[in-house]
């Protein structure tokens, strides 16, 4: 019998109503729809396809089936050669003292080689003579009837099977009181068991004298671990992640081009797996490994999922890296902590190495506009989310050494992989929202001042995650990215780092070109940094020619009394100075001094160093007359305005030392 309610044509949508009886059947739809069905009744105590009897009295199938299989590892894309993990196999497979009854917990990211390592080891017991069992612990009810096809396997009787599907006995008890009287000694692995808590009800994970078990988790830390042999599966070392590449698409480059590509994708086995089947399997095109590095710079998600197999986005990305690590997030979700998905798109906004601990102040985290990402994250939710992020794996706490007397730094650390994928498949609205707060964070966290002296180490830290800003800045962040990576570049310029330096400033010259264009101030900027960071690595012809595009430039867009117009001529008399140039440097300077003067200030910073600067270069050049007017003025004003300890002060001491010793050597017989 069926009644329904509502009226499809009403705008509320049909609502329906069934009931049924026995083993009856209600039908209801709404438009048109084909029903075939197919019949099977089986009589009590009759033996059904999977190898269970039918309940007494009733003739229907148990509530729950198991699996085809369990004598068979169900992995998607088995590795054709385990790659380096030496040292674990060798820990997995030693005898140990206290007998084969172990627990071992392969535990780490998605995409690491967990279930590459269980495979493996299940081969290998499989073939010295143990019985291999493979259960997917993915969610309660696989796991429960997986487990009990487990203990069908080691010879528990139907009724009891039939017992444990309807409750009638504890099912985890049936299935390891089979396993600790098996015959055979056994391997167990429990696959997939990133929700430890499916696990627990019911009691599943449990040691046994005949057997091993190995669990393969995410999930890092869980009470159910505590009697777990625990073995973090990283990513790979670059030569043993070139071979995985070699491995599977031979034909498609060189060891070096191989190296590179693994460089790139951070040495995660499922990366290396995807691309090497992507290279090795192209149709239309045929790629090298030089050529796919070189679009993996510009589309790394799509690009390596590009190797996966037809239909594995059907099946709940397992196999994908864009989907890979979504089934770990969904679970935060619905645990009440989403708060850790906007954490995770923070994180994916800077780069894949170590981010101070210290950047996520929750000072700053609530002043960074975070309160309007979707979900929204201020200070209250962060400890949470972060030990979310560490305990799935999606992240590890790393501490950096900093010195002998200073603490090591606390750091954030998640795989470039993950977060290229996490910051693809972050909605555009939401993705302005991140990066505007990721650059107010890194921002906020950089040391005071240009010279951060005790502060260089994690000055150091910063760097990176200021160039990856700018790789994912878009031109409504373009300005704040660009100026604060010439911030950075200034910092780290000071702090004696002039390579770093001047990488940084390129790159934020080359951005800020891309988005804003050759004439903004920002490019100039960062223009004007990177000459002067060539100009201290000894480059000093390039440095002339790149300060001098930028002092027309600016005297063009800014105007030639401009306070960044003048310090690039204080810049270009620097270089020019250098190439012995004494004149024509000191015509710059004279001219930067009286706009400094006049724009700035007799008593501003940049005034004040100038005036510093020329008294070397009179000195230098012989014009001992003008530097004694200027020497004693100059040294005396700095005191004055900055205070004998400024570095400004420090340098007008010595260059007034040095012209007084000149003067000195030029008068002497």
């Amino acid at each position: 019998m069926s009644r329904g309610i509502g009226d499809e044509r009403g705008g509320i949508g049909p609502r329906f109503e069934g009931e049924a009886s026995g083993q009856g059947r209600v039908y209801q739809a709404a438009g048109n729809q084909l029903i075939t069905e197919h019949h099977h009744h089986y009589g009590p105590g009759e033996l059904l396809p999977w190898g269970q009897v039918g309940p007494a009295g009733t003739g229907a199938a148990p509530r729950w089936p198991g699996p085809d299989t369990v004598r068979m590892p169900l992995v998607e894309r088995p590795p054709r050669i385990l790659r380096d993990r030496r040292e674990l196999m060798r820990e997995l497979r030693a005898p140990r003292p206290e007998g084969d009854g172990l627990i071992h917990l392969l535990y780490g990211m998605g995409g690491g080689g967990k279930t590459a390592v269980a495979y493996t080891l299940f081969q290998e017991s499989v073939g010295n003579g143990r019985i291999g069992l493979w259960v997917n612990a993915s969610d309660r009810m696989t796991l429960r009837a997986g487990m009990l096809a487990v203990a069908a396997d080691r010879g528990a009787g139907s009724g009891e099977l039939v017992a444990a599907h309807s409750g009638q006995r504890a099912a985890a008890d049936l299935v390891w009181h089979y396993l600790d009287h098996s015959p055979q000694p056994w391997l167990l692995v429990i696959d997939n068991a990133d929700d430890p808590s499916v696990l627990d009800e019911g009691g599943w994970l449990r040691a046994s004298p005949m057997g091993t078990v190995v669990v393969t988790s995410r999930h890092a830390t869980s009470h159910l671990w505590r009697t777990a042999v625990r073995h973090k599966i990283d990513v790979l070392p670059l030569d043993a992640a070139a071979e995985v590449l070699q491995d599977i698409a031979p034909e498609a480059g060189s060891r070096s081009e191989a190296e590179q590509v693994a460089r790139t994708l951070g040495c995660l086995p499922l990366a290396l797996t995807l691309a090497g089947s992507y290279l090795a399997h192209q149709l239309l095109e045929s790629w090298t490994m030089s050529e796919y590095d070189e679009r993996l710079r510009e589309e790394t998600t799509s690009l390596v999922d590009g190797g996966a197999p037809p239909g594995s986005a059907g099946r709940g990305h397992s196999q994908l890296v864009s989907g890979t690590w979504q089934i770990t997030l969904d679970t935060l979700a619905e645990r009440g902590l989403p708060q850790a998905i906007t954490l995770l798109r923070l994180l994916s906004c800077w780069g894949p190495e170590p981010l101070p601990l210290a950047v996520l102040a929750r000072t700053s985290v609530d002043a960074a506009g975070l309160d309007r990402a979707d979900p929204a994250l201020d200070s209250t939710q962060l400890e949470a989310s972060l030990r979310a992020l560490l305990d799935h794996s999606l992240s590890s706490l790393v501490e950096i050494p900093t010195g002998d007397t200073v603490p090591p730094t606390r750091c954030i650390q998640s795989h470039g992989v993950l977060l290229d994928s996490v910051a693809s498949a972050t909605p555009a609205q939401q993705r302005q929202i991140l990066i505007k707060a990721a650059l107010q964070l890194l921002n906020s966290a950089l040391p005071e001042g240009s010279s951060p002296s005790g502060d260089r180490e994690r000055l150091r830290l910063l760097v990176p995650h200021s160039t990856a800003l700018l790789r994912r800045t878009t031109p409504e962040t373009a300005s704040a990215a660009t100026r604060l990576a010439v911030r950075v570049a200034a910092q780290i310029h000071d702090a004696s780092d002039y390579e770093a330096a001047l990488a940084l400033a390129n790159a934020a010259a080359e951005t800020s070109q891309r988005l804003q264009g050759p004439d903004h101030p920002d490019t100039l900027a960062a223009r004007h940094q990177a000459g002067e960071s060539l100009q201290r690595l000894g480059r000093i012809q390039q440095a002339e020619d790149l300060l001098r595009t930028v002092l027309t430039d600016r005297e063009r867009v800014l105007g030639p009394d401009h306070p960044d117009t003048l310090l690039t001529t204080v810049a270009l008399a620097m270089v020019l100075f250098l190439l012995s140039r004494y004149a024509e440097s000191l015509t710059h300077l004279r001219q930067a001094i009286n706009g400094q003067q006049h724009v700035l200030g007799e008593g501003d910073p940049q005034t004040l160093r100038s005036r510093a600067l020329i008294l070397e270069y009179l000195a230098q050049a012989g014009e001992l007359e003008e530097f004694t007017c200027a020497g004693q003025a100059t040294v005396a004003d700095c005191e004055r305005f900055l205070g004998p300890d400024h570095p400004v002060t420090v340098i007008a001491y010595s260059n007034y030392a040095f012209g007084r010793a000149c003067q000195v050597v030029r008068v002497s017989p």
